[in-house]
This record gives C-alpha cells, sequence and structure tokens, in this order.
C-alpha cells in the first residue's frame, strides 16, 4: 500500500525563462546611464541659472523642453522626415557593404585591387562630398541617401570581411576534403559565421546613418531635423534649436538599441548569432 508521500504528486516548476534575467541584467546597466544624465541636466539648468547666461547662447533644458512641447508638431514633422532618409540609406548601406564584402571575401585579387581603394574613399571628408552630391543630383531624397551611404556602408563591410574569414579552418578542411565547392563554402559555413560580425557593423553602421542624414540636411534640404536646427541657428531661436538636436540624439539612440533589440531577437531563434564581444 502506497504511503501518502509515495502518492503525493510532486510540484512541477515551469522552466525558467532567460527573459527576466536578461531584462534584470539592461536594467541594472541602464539604471547608472539615466541616474548620469539626469543629474547632468540639473547641473545644466542651474548652471545657467546660476551664472545667468542668455538664452540665446545657452538654453536651458526646461526652456527646450517646453519648445518641444510647444513646436511638437513642426518637430514630429521633421523627425519623420529624417527617420525616413536614416532607414532607407542604411538599407542600402547593408546592401553595398554586404555585397562587397562577400565579393572581397570571395575572389582574393578583388581584395588586393579594390580593398585599399575603398579605405582610401572612406578617409575622404564626406562633408566636402554633400555639396558635390546635391551639385550632381539635386534636392531631393538621392543626394541624402548617397552620403549615408558612402558614411554608414565601410563598417558593414569591414565587419563581414572580418567574419567571412573567422570560419573555422578544421572545419573549412573538411567541407573541401567531401568536394564542397567554393560557392557551397561561402553559403553554409562562412556567410552564417559572419552574421554575427554583420551586426557589430549594422549597430555602427546605424549610427554613421543618422550623422550623414544630418549633415545632407545641413548641405541642402527643405525639411528634416538638419535642416530645422540650421534654421533655428540663423533665426536666434536656441530653444528650438536645442530640442532639434536633442531628438536627433534621441532618434540615434533609439535606432542603435532597436538594431541591438532585432539582434536579441534574432539570436533567441538562431543562438548562433552571439554577438562576438559577448562570446
Amino acid at each position: 500500500m502506497a504511503t501518502a508521500q509515495q502518492t503525493r504528486p510532486k510540484a512541477e516548476t515551469a522552466p525558467k525563462g532567460p527573459g527576466g534575467e536578461e531584462f534584470r541584467a539592461w536594467l541594472s546597466r541602464t539604471w547608472p546611464s539615466v541616474l548620469v544624465l539626469i543629474g547632468a541636466l540639473l547641473a545644466w539648468e542651474l548652471a545657467v541659472e546660476i551664472f545667468n547666461v542668455s538664452s540665446f547662447v545657452l538654453a536651458k533644458p526646461s526652456e527646450f523642453i517646453a519648445a518641444t512641447i510647444e513646436q511638437r508638431e513642426l518637430l514630429l514633422a521633421a523627425t519623420w522626415v529624417t527617420t525616413e532618409e536614416i532607414l532607407y540609406g542604411f538599407l542600402l548601406s547593408v546592401v553595398v557593404g554586404v555585397v562587397l564584402a562577400v565579393a572581397i571575401a570571395r575572389f582574393p585579387w578583388l581584395e588586393r585591387a579594390v580593398y585599399p581603394l575603398v579605405v582610401l574613399f572612406q578617409v575622404v571628408p564626406k562633408v566636402a562630398l554633400a555639396p558635390i552630391f546635391i551639385l550632381w543630383f539635386g534636392y531631393g531624397l538621392a543626394p541624402k541617401l548617397l552620403l549615408i551611404v558612402v558614411i554608414a556602408f565601410f563598417p558593414i563591410t569591414l565587419n563581414m570581411i572580418v567574419g567571412l574569414k573567422a570560419v573555422d579552418q578544421d572545419l573549412l578542411l573538411l567541407m573541401k576534403s567531401v568536394g564542397s565547392s567554393r560557392n557551397q563554402i561561402m553559403a553554409r559555413i562562412q556567410f552564417p559565421t559572419s552574421l554575427p560580425y554583420l551586426f557589430a557593423g549594422m549597430r555602427i553602421a546605424i549610427t554613421l546613418a543618422v550623422i550623414g542624414a544630418v549633415v545632407a540636411e545641413f548641405a541642402g534640404a527643405k525639411d528634416g531635423l538638419g535642416y530645422l536646427i540650421q534654421f533655428a541657428s540663423t533665426q536666434l531661436d536656441t530653444p528650438l534649436m536645442f530640442a532639434a538636436l536633442t531628438l536627433v540624439s534621441l532618434l540615434g539612440l533609439v535606432l542603435y538599441y532597436g538594431m541591438s533589440l532585432l539582434e536579441f531577437l534574432l539570436r533567441r531563434r538562431f543562438p548562433h548569432l552571439k554577438s562576438p564581444e559577448s562570446a
């Protein structure tokens, strides 16, 4: 006869997923930055008030926050225009960067012929290219996208080339021993191995895309946050200028962490996408 202790069903515990632990880890990393930001804004507010700095020279945080609320429709419209430019230019940068990296890794002679030129082109001041692109393509979307691509494709190309060459040599020899072609090795081994490096380059590129969009709008635009910053500076509207500058910074921050979130979600589905720096 079974005892009560033997017949008592065992309590089943639900498996603990990594989501809660990762969220707490993210929160522990984030709250110090939030506190520092709040402290910096308070110090800024007090310093401007104590030293009686004119708002034409340096707007207080309370002033450009108020300007953000008052001019919210104008700022939201400009933010949307800049966001479209950034996203379109970033997607083109990813395509250009991936294609160039795969071509360089696939054909060694192309690396010797093209890679030094890519590096040389990267050191050209991009601010100087903006008016040239506008001269060639006008004031539409094309010169802005082209400038974003020129600025943002390089970290994608560089990181992916490193990833394509980081393949396990034993695995590479195994694939060659079973008769795999170079295209098969590229598709089945090198490309999956390079994906974490690709995401690392994309996180850098999305911030450079923000810079590229604003620089292009400085050179010539009729809308966007860069245009609004320049317009506010000519009108001596310092609170509006700081409000637009703050939105540019927040936009870059949101896009950067949005890219990190995309990588996190894909990593939950494909564990081999773990970032190289966290490996």
